[in-house]
């Protein structure tokens, strides 16, 4: 007897086996009961799903010898012969291979013709977004007005590429991925009927590597049974497919919470030459990251970690705050993205790894302002006290520098050059202050404060071009009205329109 791959076995032949759809299977049941047979459907999801297979079983249930039912008989020769394919009314099309006009006049022709053996003719239309626009068109008028021995089943895994005037015509079904642990559920009992041992672990990486899809499921399974030998470990799974333990990426993530850089590249160096790819290394840590981040936040559910729970290192679970793991989470996502461009994937890797390595030490720049406004606070009530405070070895003072009013006056001449709307907010400052390499803007407009951060980088480089020295900015607004520097600000106003002050009576 020839070999049958699993997701060919497992096909659903009712909708009763159709796992996952609830919603679909309810309403397309519903209607076939109430005998209220729609013209056309279309059915929308990811791929591996059942949009297909939920297509044939609406042929079959449409065209079973006892009857239009929603529990198809599986034995008469009209089921049979459309579980195979060989069914005349029952006319399958691939969209992606039969896109032009001309594929659709030869449907348009052969509606005219009722059908052999069946009760309905039956058109079921696979990537129909790939039809070209003329064909879609071409198709309208058939949809809209077909004999009422025709249905149409239009099945895509991209629906928004599908025209809106096709959309209208259908009854809309979309299909959802399947859930982790349904996945491994139908994994299991696979696993039982062909009296292969399976483990849990397995099972589940099996399901969360298949990312929603059954038909995936079923075809990873089928190659971790080549080579299982009676037995799915996630050990076999790990040295046959190269894929890097969880213990491995444990001990990474413990070298990283420590800071110890060089280790963590000597660890990456190990695994990569175990033979592991880049890209699954990478997509393991990023999944370990992503375990971490969710257990910070109280989720503990194995189906979303991956793992038991306890099995994650309390070390790294504590070093980090869900803050630090989040950034870690971009900077590998970002990696992710630029690998394909990289020159050299190994120094990518380990410049982020790098930049990994020191996040235990960063602190959020909400934390810092949150300090900040404390410290604001306890000058105001006067609580706050200066306390064995030492400067640093091999600190030095940082250099005092003033900017007068000339110097101001040309920075906003230069930035007009550049944008007269920028100079225009940046002379409605009050005051600039210069506190080493800090200069702080302040406005007592918040309109124009705004204005000048959207465009901060230039104003930071046309003072630092002007004055030659390194400075970073601040812009503030003040709380209430005062009188402070507008004296200054008046005096400058009148320099760079080269006008006068007229006071009123």
């Amino acid at each position: 007897m020839a070999y049958e791959v699993t997701a060919t076995k497992k096909r659903p032949g009712t909708f009763d086996e159709l796992e996952g759809q609830d919603f679909v299977v309810s309403t397309l049941k519903s209607s076939l009961e109430t005998g209220k047979i729609a013209h056309a459907y279309l059915f929308s999801g990811p791929r591996g799903v059942g949009k297909t297979s939920a297509a044939r079983i609406l042929a079959k249930s449409l065209n079973c010898e006892k009857g239009v039912t929603d529990t198809p008989c599986r034995v008469c020769s009209n089921c049979i012969e459309i579980a195979r394919g060989s069914s005349l009314d029952v006319i399958e099309i691939d969209g992606a291979s039969n896109t032009s006009v001309n594929d659709i006049r030869t449907i348009k022709e052969e509606v005219l013709f009722a059908p052999n053996s069946s009760r309905y003719k039956v058109y079921i239309i696979d990537e129909v977004h790939m039809l070209s626009n003329s064909a879609f068109n071409a198709l309208l008028k058939t949809i809209e007005e077909p004999p009422p021995y025709i249905v149409f089943i239009f099945a895509t895994t991209e629906l928004h590429k599908v025209p809106a005037t096709i959309r209208s015509r259908c009854q809309q079904f979309n299909f959802r991925l399947l859930s982790i642990d349904k996945i491994k559920e139908l994994l299991a009992k696979a696993a039982d009927e062909m009296k292969i041992e399976a483990h849990n672990d397995a099972l589940l990486w099996i399901a969360r590597e298949a990312t929603g899809s059954m038909r995936d499921a079923y075809t990873l399974f089928d190659q971790v049974v080549s080579f299982s030998n009676g037995s799915i470990t996630l050990d076999v799974i790990r040295e046959k497919l190269g894929i890097v333990g969880l213990e491995t990426i444990d001990s990474l993530a413990e070298s990283i919470a420590a800071k110890d850089s060089t280790k963590v590249l000597e660890q990456t160096g190990d695994i990569l030459q175990s033979g592991v790819s880049i890209n699954q290394f990478l997509l393991d840590l990023t999944v370990y990251f992503r375990s971490i981040l969710f257990i910070k936040q109280g989720i503990s559910k194995e189906a979303i970690l991956g793992f038991e729970r306890r099995r994650y290192s309390e070390k790294v679970i504590e070093a980090f705050s869900v803050i630090q793991v989040e950034k870690i989470l971009e900077i590998l996502l970002e990696l992710h993205r630029n690998l394909k461009y990289s020159i050299n994937r190994n120094f990518e890797l380990e410049l982020a790894l790098s930049k990994i390595s020191v996040m235990a030490e960063y602190i959020a720049p909400g934390e810092i302002l949150s300090e900040i406004k404390k410290i604001k606070q306890e000058l105001v009530n006067g609580t706050f006290s200066e306390q064995n405070v030492t400067e640093a070895p091999g600190s030095e003072k940082e250099k005092e520098y003033s900017i007068s009013l000339d110097q101001k006056v040309n920075i906003i001449n230069k930035i007009k050059k550049y944008k007269l709307s920028l100079a225009s907010a940046l002379e409605k400052a009050v005051s600039w202050k210069l506190n080493g390499s800090l200069l702080e803007l302040v406005f007592d407009s918040t309109y124009s404060a705004n204005f000048v951060k959207t465009d901060i980088l230039a104003v930071k480089e046309t003072i630092q071009e002007m004055l030659q020295i390194q400075v970073d900015i601040v812009v503030t607004v003040l709380d209430n009205n005062s009188d402070e520097n507008v004296d200054d600000s008046v005096e400058m106003v009148k320099r760079v329109f080269r006008g006068e002050v007229i006071k009123g009576d």
